[in-house]
């Protein structure tokens, strides 16, 4: 089991009280303001500190929820939505590059692309199989896409990066913590600055939409006062230990490291504190009341860098070393303004999305060849086998 879990005070139950519709749409669950008090997970860390970082992130994803998808599907009330509609397009439209550049312009291209035991599997083959997986969905975005650009085009509607950027840090309104999003990112293999090209044409609906909403100043202050707990971090140090049984094994410790000895190095050697030893001792960063007192209080009296004296508690016996620190910060108003108004202006726009979106598809002139195709060749399909039926 890993200390450093077992140094962090149990955790406050989550509270379930009932909020009204409303309310919902200025404030964050209780869920979302604990979670932001929380460390940073690492790898080493056990079950139990997992599950609580898998908390964390849903609560992240639940908000992310302000910024609708491009789907054809009915509405859904705004807190419930999917909240990665943005990694996933991200991810069909790159499919569809990868289809783009397997395609050759002309012809067909029969040079293979892997062998597998002697068999040849040629590009055109990984071409056809990735239309049939993938080219449905990816070419209904692109066509999407065009329509929102050509209508966008014809009310002369442009944005600016300042758009995009209101938009993507609306998004991390939603987020205990940059580190966390930063976190929901790698996990679903995609960068910021990617992350950002793909809200390009998501700001530019909202945008075409914006008319059609209506968020005052007052709400937007209102929600920042409601919210601003959220946001609001206490002081916190990132500190690194060796966990030892006894007191000798632990001044030996302090007199290897007053000899010169690296302290990373040491505690990989001699930590009983398996999780944390891995890392060389690195605890990440941890707040007041997640460690046992007598580790608190040796840890926030120490100046970055300092190594302390020997410290107990219930666990054995520490030496800690003090890395970093963080001082507590509150929210500006003036800083999260712009986030707060797009993020509101996205909730009122989103129930509008896809009547909007239905009735220019409706409207518009599209031909997709690759649907008839589809269709085609189910309508094949199933008439040869009412021919076999027939004939039996």
């Amino acid at each position: 089991m890993n200390n450093k879990d077992s140094l962090n005070n149990e955790n406050k139950g989550d509270q379930a009280d009932e909020q009204s519709v409303k309310k919902e749409r200025y404030t964050y669950e209780e869920e979302t303001a604990s979670a932001a008090e929380q460390p940073v997970a690492s790898e080493q860390e056990t079950e139990t500190e997992t599950d609580k970082h898998h908390s964390e992130d849903e609560v992240a994803a639940a908000a992310i929820a302000a910024v609708p998808s491009i789907t054809a599907e009915a509405p859904t009330t705004v807190v419930k939505r999917s909240p990665w509609g943005w990694i996933l397009l991200s991810a069909a439209l790159a499919v569809a590059l990868v289809v783009v550049i397997l395609k050759p312009p002309f012809g067909v291209d029969n040079s293979n692309v892997a062998t597998v035991n002697g068999t040849n599997i040629k590009k055109e083959d990984l071409y056809e199989f990735m239309v049939k997986r993938y080219g449905t969905a990816t070419l209904d975005n692109m066509i999407t896409e065009e329509l929102i650009r050509q209508e966008a085009e014809a009310a002369s509607i442009t944005i600016t990066e300042d758009d995009v950027t209101n938009q993507l840090d609306a998004l991390k309104l939603g987020f205990p913590s940059q580190e966390v999003f930063d976190m929901q990112l790698m996990q679903a293999g995609i960068t910021e600055e990617e992350l950002r090209e793909d809200m390009r044409i998501q700001t530019l609906l909202i945008k075409l939409l914006e008319p059609q909403t209506e968020v005052t100043d007052d709400e937007v202050q209102q929600y920042f006062d409601q919210n601003k707990a959220t946001w609001s971090t206490t002081e916190q140090i990132r500190a690194s230990h060796i966990l030892v049984e006894t007191e000798d094994e632990a001044k030996a410790v302090v007199a290897a490291l007053e000899g010169g000895a690296d302290f990373a190095e040491l505690a990989m050697e001699k930590s009983k504190d398996e999780g944390s030893a891995a890392a060389g001792g690195d605890l990440n960063f941890f707040g007041k009341g997640q460690m046992v007192k007598e580790f608190e209080e040796a840890a926030f009296a120490l100046e970055v860098n300092e190594v302390s004296d020997i410290v107990q508690s219930s666990f054995g016996y520490h030496i800690i070393k003090k890395t970093d620190s963080k001082p507590a910060e509150e929210p500006v108003f003036e800083e999260k303004r712009a986030a707060i108004r797009t993020m509101l202006l996205n909730q009122e726009a989103n129930p509008l999305t896809n009547t909007w979106l239905q009735e220019k598809h409706e409207k518009a002139i599209i031909t997709n060849t690759l649907e008839e195709k589809a269709e085609s060749e189910a309508s094949g399909t199933a008439g040869s086998e009412s021919g076999e039926a027939s004939a039996e």
